[in-house]
């Protein structure tokens, strides 16, 4: 079945996205889902590839490679396990890379998405106040301040009501005068499942549509648009209330069928389907609170800790990888 003929629950993760067909008994083509562990056991890896536009038109993600790394505790773990979370984001970083063919005197134009000013949305922009820049270096040939470090620049090009532009149209016109080798842009992304808020991380080969995870959407940003490869790199921050709701819901549902006397509400509610479920739960909430999404309430500094983290992984993928 299409995306289009499903009720739509956001959110930008494409495992997440394959998991809501899953539970809908749905069978998808052009869909495959990989599953193995890394670190001792301790990072869980999904790949999920969209082959054709069969399964484009499913998912609603295009044609394409989507990495999920997941940890839980990311957000309270020791040093010594953030270093290994990051070691193994680069190295997921370089596999994917690796089919760009980047040579090490390809510049690589790191872009933080979103507007700092809103901390769920200030991780991009955190991730590159952390980076080494070193493009100037290289073209005036001060190397001795990094080594053989390779030429990484970066852009915060902010949003739309900040700057009256598309992020798209500034990177265009910032892609054409510096000419770099590959574009990795990272973002804050909407989830569906509240445990996976700060914990999980997604990298694609296939760019990114800024705000699409809460029904904002932007002009996307792909090699399609700028004319050069680009990856995507992001961590959900935001969830929607309707996907709470639902959530909530399937745990009343539960406590309803231990009720003999109410078993009988249990067993009407358990036969609508989950895109029924959903329409009804935004019926309820929409028209009182709007399109709501909620963060958690320690988000300055999850938002702290995974700036750092993810430009940690940025370095050791290819400062690292000369």
């Amino acid at each position: 079945m299409d995306r289009e003929k499903r009720m739509e629950i956001r959110t930008d993760l494409a495992l997440e996205e394959k998991e809501s067909i899953q539970a809908e008994g749905m069978e998808v083509g052009g869909v495959s889902l990989r599953e193995w562990k890394e670190g001792q056991g301790a990072f869980r890896i999904t790949e999920v590839v969209v082959q054709n536009e069969s399964g484009a038109r499913a998912m609603g993600k295009p044609v394409g490679r989507y990495l999920t790394l997941e940890a839980e505790g990311l957000r309270w773990a020791d040093e010594s396990y953030l270093q290994d979370f990051a070691l193994e984001l680069a190295k997921q970083l370089r596999r994917m890379s690796q089919k760009f063919a980047l040579t090490p005197e390809g510049n690589i134009m790191v872009v933080g998405l979103g507007n700092e000013a809103v901390t769920p949305d200030a991780l991009g922009a955190r991730v590159v106040s952390h980076l080494k820049i070193s493009r100037h270096l290289r073209k005036e040939e001060r190397l001795e301040l990094f080594g053989q470090a390779r030429s990484i620049s970066a852009l915060v090009p902010g949003v739309m009501a900040q700057t009256g532009m598309e992020t798209a149209e500034i990177l265009r016109g910032v892609v054409k005068e510096s000419h770099p080798s590959l574009v990795l842009v990272v973002d804050a992304l909407a989830a569906r499942s509240v445990r996976r808020l700060g914990n999980t991380i997604q990298l694609s080969d296939t760019g990114i549509s800024p705000g699409s995870g809460v029904g904002n959407h932007r002009s996307e940003i792909s090699e399609k648009t700028l004319g050069v490869p680009v990856l995507a790199l992001g961590v959900p921050t935001v969830v929607g209330a309707a996907a709470i709701a639902q959530d909530t819901f399937h745990a009343l549902l539960q406590v309803l069928a231990r009720e003999e006397r109410l078993q009988a509400y249990a067993e009407y509610m358990e036969k609508l389907q989950a895109e029924e479920q959903y329409a009804l739960i935004r019926e309820l909430l929409e028209p009182e609170f709007g399109s709501l999404y909620v963060t958690e309430p320690d988000i300055d500094e999850t938002v702290r800790k995974l700036g750092l983290l993810l430009a940690r992984g940025i370095h050791q993928a290819f400062y690292a990888s000369l």
